[in-house]
């Protein structure tokens, strides 16, 4: 049971393994991109590229039909990964052994929809995959197994991202043939990693540059982040501290070098509004913004 890019490797790690895949379980298509045409997920194109069968209802809950269905396929474990919906104590209890999800974290730290873009945020040295047996809490389950993963000084979510699905696969795998001993979670010391939208994009110059700087990996590639620059407003996919002071916002050099509410910004990859991402270099070779230029 999973949807986007993150859920696919444990998907194929378990069909190579041998297992036996009674369904898989996916969002619904949905209207995407230009023109808004029907869009399947990227489970869902991996499960019929390995030929299995594939649900994708809209709803669970309440979903009486879907819930005989499940329990008709005799389950010994369901495995969960970024599926999109809330499964209920009919679904929860069908498997024999119950559900099990991959969680992109260390839990009990980052519960929640973003956990991947949460830790770079706080600034965290290390982040991991965790195995949890599911419940009905919002990632509260005991934990199974877990395993660490270092977080690069200029790492970006998609690059940590593609780390920790493939280590998600990997983990699945060894819980599935380990006997392994619950562990409870200890509250007391979860932290919560809050969904993501389009209006956390903009970049507030008055914060310091390390926070800046963080922001923008934790939202490369999504919901991204951006600026005001002469009326247009740029995506900025990549940057790097930069030594530097002045007012928040103000461009200090030829390079993009932003003075921020701490310390500055030298932005490397930037986009403007319908057209491809470029390094700083060319972006300034058709859209010139001169030094003490004021950045929104």
């Amino acid at each position: 049971m999973g949807s986007p890019d993150f859920a696919v490797p444990a998907l194929v790690t378990l069909h190579e393994a041998g297992h036996d895949i009674a369904a898989v379980y996916c969002q619904p298509p949905k209207p995407a991109h230009r023109g808004q045409r029907e869009t399947r997920c990227a489970v869902h194109d991996a499960a019929l590229g390995l030929k299995l069968p594939i649900r994708t209802p809209a709803r669970l809950r309440g979903n009486t039909e879907e819930a005989i269905f499940f329990g008709q396929l005799g389950l010994d474990c369901a495995i969960v990964a970024a599926y999109g919906l809330i499964l209920p104590p009919a679904i929860l209890n069908a498997p024999a052994q119950g559900c099990l999800n991959i969680h992109a974290s260390l839990l009990p730290r980052w519960r929640g929809a973003g956990p991947i873009q949460a830790a770079i945020l706080a600034g965290d040295a290390q982040t991991g995959i965790t195995i949890m047996q599911m419940d009905q809490g919002l990632d509260t389950g005991p934990i199974l197994l877990s395993e660490a993963l270092a977080i690069g000084d200029e790492e970006n979510a998609a690059a940590l991202h593609d780390r920790m699905a493939q280590l998600g696969g990997k983990l699945i795998l060894r819980a599935l043939n380990t006997r392994l001993v619950p562990i409870a979670q200890d509250n007391e010391h979860a932290t919560y990693a809050p969904k993501l939208s389009r209006a956390d994009s903009p970049l507030d110059w008055t914060r310091p540059a390390i926070e800046l700087h963080r922001r923008i990996r934790a939202f490369t590639p999504w919901p991204g982040t951006t600026c005001r620059i002469g009326g247009e407003i740029i995506k900025i996919s990549a940057a790097h501290l930069a030594e530097g002071q002045g007012e928040p916002g103000i461009v200090l050099d030829h390079k993009l070098t932003i003075a921020c509410g701490q310390g500055a910004l030298r932005l490397t990859r930037l986009q403007r509004p319908g057209r491809a991402a470029m390094n700083a270099a060319d972006f300034l070779r058709g859209f010139p913004v001169p030094a003490q230029t004021k950045v929104g």
